[in-house]
């Protein structure tokens, strides 16, 4: 794959002029390894050490901007300047390996567990998550709504004075500020709910907010990406033109990336669109048209399965499984040894990985999490 080789480890300016040394990102992953505390581990920082010495840029697992807001257990947290020290920790964990380090900012609203946040389960609105025995969330009040805008703000600035060198904000995976986008999830009928346009207005809100406390808190450039799902299966549900909308939006944001999540990076729409042939990323790009950096994401294991994603004009690409599997993806590729890199988990081989054990135990014990487990 020698040109989309040379292309894949070449650099890439962001809009604010910060510079990746290659296109090569480690996705959002939970790892489940924090203390309970929500301060983060000794074997969390080692893990994200091992995988940041390749890759340009790392986006951690997701943090929780409120107490309310934690989505699983072992998550680390970044509601108080008090979680400063233990932010810090990771991020020059990764930094020191030569990574770009990404805090990813978020709020699990409907989609936590109601024993991790005493019960109080939150949301855009009082409905709950399709399927038996999810909780009824509460629905915000307006000014709680607002109270969360300044808590991703608030989050962002500790992020700053941690060291990281930029924050993602969580808009993806059914998570709050997917929630209010939905119209599963937001039923309400005040300014953050009810036409789609309004149901942007918390996401942009988010947003906003976030980048007025960069410029008047960071001392250098600090990246602003936007993590977004693209389809809900629910009817009703966000669909793809919903989400092109969205995007044409995102575009004009200022932001230094979007970034898309998907399972398959090669998936196509399921409703929503005239062509259910044209791939999801093919009608991002095109909607896009150059406006703002995308990275693609979505079962790239291989060398090839990476020139097939980056030949669709994705400027960044995202592998997230993969580096739990081989750590040295990127190093393999530089040095022209992409047959030697591995693609099915080896069980036998924790400590090599160097994986904590909360999520070796998720790996071993989840059928299908990755190929070959």
């Amino acid at each position: 794959m020698t040109n989309e080789k040379n292309s894949l480890l070449s650099s890439f300016t962001l809009p604010n002029g910060i510079t990746l040394k290659n296109r090569v990102v480690m996705a959002p992953m939970t790892n489940f390894s924090s203390n309970q505390d929500g301060t983060v581990t000794d074997a969390e920082v080692d893990y994200y050490a091992r995988r940041s010495s390749g890759v340009s840029m790392v986006i951690t697992a997701c943090t929780n901007v409120t107490p309310n807001g934690q989505g699983f257990p072992g998550e680390f947290a970044g509601y108080s300047d008090d979680f400063i020290p233990s932010l810090k920790q990771l991020a020059s964990g990764i930094k020191e390996q030569g990574a770009k380090a990404i805090l990813q900012i978020f709020h699990g609203g409907r989609q936590c567990p109601p024993d991790l946040v005493n019960g109080d389960v939150v949301s855009a609105s009082n409905i709950p998550s399709e399927g038996e025995g999810n909780p009824v969330p509460r629905g915000l009040s307006e000014a709680e709504v607002e109270e969360m805008i300044e808590a991703f703000g608030e989050t962002t600035r500790r992020a700053i004075e941690a060291g990281y060198d930029g924050v993602e904000i969580h808009g993806a995976n059914g998570y709050l500020i997917q929630q209010f986008f939905s119209p599963h999830s937001n039923r309400r009928e005040d300014r953050f709910g009810g036409s789609l346009e309004k149901r942007m207005t918390f996401p942009l809100a988010v947003i906003e907010k976030v980048k007025s406390v960069v410029k008047e808190h960071a001392k250098s450039p600090f990246i602003v990406g936007y993590r977004f799902s693209p389809e809900e299966p629910e009817t009703p549900g966000i669909t793809m033109d919903d989400t092109l909308a969205l995007v044409d939006k995102l575009s004009d944001q200022g932001l230094d990336y979007l970034h898309v999540s998907l399972q398959d990076f090669h998936s196509t729409p399921r409703r929503g669109v005239d062509d259910l042939s044209k791939t999801r990323i093919h009608y991002l790009l095109e909607k896009i048209d150059n406006r703002v950096p995308l990275i693609g994401v979505g079962s790239i294991y291989s060398a090839e399965d990476a020139k097939k994603a980056f030949v669709t004009g994705v400027p960044l690409l995202a592998l997230g499984r993969e580096l739990i599997i081989d750590p040295d993806w990127v190093q393999k590729v530089e040095a022209g040894k992409e047959d030697e890199i591995v693609t099915e988990i080896d069980k036998d081989r924790q400590k090599e990985l160097v994986v904590p054990d909360p999520l070796w135990n998720a790996i071993i014990n989840t059928p299908g999490w990755f190929p070959g487990v």
